[in-house]
């Protein structure tokens, strides 16, 4: 697991941004522990948020892109791919990471990406943000979408 050499979250002010947190519904446990990280960043740093919920990480792209045409200045992606018999995994892993890229180089917006592509689920479990996990994924994808729009922000003045 990464984990090590990882930047501290939190500690920033993001009063005055509307994010939308968007995640997929595979793998409830996983995800839901994934959303609750994200929710404890976006609280604490006083940015306005919203929560929904899609199919699976294949339709977040799509989803991401209607809330940034949607006023949205972040967006914190949330999605879990499990490795299976088949290429589907890559297919979907794909799928999702080069969608994302493109919607956020588009909208020129953030994309918090925090989509887990894992061997197995307790891969998943691991970096979820739930009690025992090792680390927070939800967690550091809200912050980076946060930290990136306030970058972004005082880059275009």
């Amino acid at each position: 697991m990464a984990g090590s050499g990882a930047p501290e979250t939190g500690g920033v002010d993001a009063s005055g941004l509307k994010v939308v947190v968007i995640a997929g519904t595979w793998h409830e446990v996983i995800t839901n522990g994934l959303i609750a990280g994200a929710k404890r960043v976006l609280d604490a740093t006083g940015a306005t948020y919203r929560v929904v919920r899609v199919p699976g990480s294949f339709e977040l792209p799509v989803a991401a892109r209607a809330a940034f045409d949607g006023g949205a200045d972040a967006v914190v992606a949330l999605g879990v791919i499990i490795r299976g018999g088949t290429p589907h995994f890559e297919f979907v892993s794909s799928a999702a990471t080069d969608g994302l890229t493109r919607v956020a180089l588009d909208a020129g917006k953030p994309v918090g990406f925090g989509v887990l592509t894992l061997d197995d689920e307790q891969q998943g479990l691991d970096r979820a943000g739930l009690e025992g996990s090792k680390e927070d994924k939800g967690e550091e994808a809200a912050d980076a979408a946060i930290r990136t729009a306030l970058v972004l922000r005082e880059l275009r003045g």
